[in-house]
């Protein structure tokens, strides 16, 4: 089994990097790439081996629902694959990046902290467990905010651990009713006892999960945090936290315990469309007023997240699949565009769009790949947002939700129009820019250059053949609101 070793490996590489860093930072980024490449090559080979099957790891002698359990199916390998990937590029773009910081063995031990609590979240089947694993990502984010050691980064961290302590509480709230009503805490077994309960338990544990969960994916009403944090932090942290971390502690429990546990009640489809429509019309408005291109960049992640949500209240098979193939390209794009917004802080010493200018010969490689991210997410094609937007809509307009549709269209021109801001100011302006004050590196270049590749050849994913073996697994077990129980369960 397998997923053990996803926690174990950056638990240990974490207490190592502490144990024999210090002031040789070398060691920090040895274990730190050695153990994510592990973790990448080990999701890889999980997800691909998985296919339609579910693996369960009981963590000791004891049997579920007496023991902490581990669920390996398709969907929690596909989010594996994801996050141990965006953490790669991070680590790649960190090691020249984070150079210029204090205390740089620090930074790599608090990121693989952070991956442990991810994987955590991911591969568990108890749900205090996840309880757990999610504070321990948050206490790490919360310090990788801050680790610049500047008064807006201690600003930004700290309303995102008052935001991030709101959410928690009510999550922890919900456990706790949860365990009254059912006795249990191995999430298969709430799913088999709790419809024989007081329906209105489970409408009063959804609205407390919707809202500690919708605060840690920054949905809209619950997004105040993300500008601050997302913006303030490093760039390759940045690009974790809008990349997979509200994906991981935010919409992956959304969909694990909405359409696994509750079994996708009609009611928390609704919310999830009204919400996501929300986040896709008011969070673009809201970044095209924007001149700090990681503030942009941030309001983006919310508009994106709407999609992701709208195609889940949708709830067809057609709309979940766009919905889950978005979740893999949002990662890759807006990582890389946090990445893009990096390099050219560093080379430049700004973020303001007003005070960059052309640079196409300055720095090609992170003009070029910025070109194709700000493509990809805008929905162009023959780019993966393109195919993931256009898959939502179409979903939308054959379960007659006609309005919805034309959301996502407007979302999608909005996200073109500031996206076109972005490149005509920031990359492409009328101020030529000969060279940058600042080198970028082979590492940070190389980071960039992958993801941007990605931005292409994942589009591939959809063509029937590729489809079967990876979006169709994960949105089966999406799906199967009922298999889930019974795979834990019913081996």
């Amino acid at each position: 089994m397998i997923l053990p070793f996803l926690i174990i490996i950056p638990l240990l590489a974490a207490f190592l990097i502490t144990l024999i860093s210090g002031e040789k930072d070398n060691w920090a980024i040895v274990l730190s790439i050695l153990a994510v490449i592990s973790l990448l090559a080990l999701s890889i080979f999980s997800f691909f081996t998985t296919g339609n099957d579910t693996f369960i790891y009981e963590m000791s002698g004891w049997k579920i629902p007496l023991t902490i359990c581990l669920v390996q199916d398709a969907f929690s390998t596909f989010m594996l694959v994801i996050v141990n990937l965006i953490a790669l590029t991070s680590l790649m773009f960190s090691v020249s990046y984070i150079k210029h910081y204090s205390g740089t063995w620090k930074y790599y031990a608090l990121f693989m902290l952070m991956i442990t609590g991810m994987n955590g979240v991911i591969a568990t089947g108890d749900i205090f467990n996840l309880f757990v694993f999610m504070e321990i990502a948050l206490f790490s984010a919360y310090a990788l905010v801050a680790f610049g050691g500047k008064a807006e980064e201690y600003e930004a961290a700290f309303k995102y651990a008052i935001m991030g302590s709101i959410s928690s509480t009510l999550i922890l709230m919900g456990i706790g009713i949860l365990y009254a009503t059912t006795s249990t805490l191995t999430m298969a077994n709430i799913a088999a006892i709790l419809p024989t309960k007081d329906p209105r338990i489970m409408y009063w544990v959804g609205a407390i999960f919707l809202a500690g969960f919708g605060l840690k994916s920054a949905v809209m009403p619950f997004h105040a945090w993300l500008p601050d944090a997302h913006s303030s932090a490093p760039a390759p942290i940045s690009a974790m936290l809008s990349g997979v971390l509200i994906k991981a502690l935010g919409i992956y429990v959304i969909i694990r315990f909405f359409f696994n546990v509750l079994g996708a009640p009609q009611i928390f489809l609704t919310l999830f469309m009204i919400l996501g429509s929300i986040s896709i019309i008011v969070a673009s408005y809201l970044a095209l007023g924007q001149w700090d291109l990681k503030r942009l960049l941030a309001y983006s992640s919310i508009s994106q997240i709407g999609f992701i949500l709208l195609g889940l209240g949708i709830g067809t098979k057609l709309a979940i699949l766009g919905a889950v193939f978005h979740i893999f390209n949002h990662a890759i794009f807006k990582s890389l565009l946090f990445y893009n917004s990096g390099s050219v802080e560093m080379a430049l010493g700004t973020r303001d769009l007003r005070k960059m200018g052309n640079l196409k010969d300055a720095m090609p490689v992170t003009s070029t790949t910025s070109m194709i991210a700000s493509l990809s997410v805008a929905g162009l094609p023959p780019f993966n947002g393109f195919f993931s937007k256009l898959i939502i809509i179409i979903a939308a307009v054959q379960a007659s939700h006609v309005g919805y549709a034309i959301i996502a269209v407007i979302g999608s021109l909005l996200t073109l129009a500031y996206f076109m801001k972005v490149q005509r100011y920031g990359f492409r302006g009328n101020d030529i820019i000969e060279k940058p004050e600042v080198s970028i590196s082979t590492g940070m270049k190389s980071a960039m250059i992958i993801l941007a590749i990605l931005c292409i050849v994942s589009s591939a994913l959809i063509i029937p053949g590729i489809r079967e073996v990876t979006l169709d697994p994960v949105v089966s077990v999406i799906m199967n609101k009922t298999g889930y129980i019974y795979e834990v369960l019913g081996r």
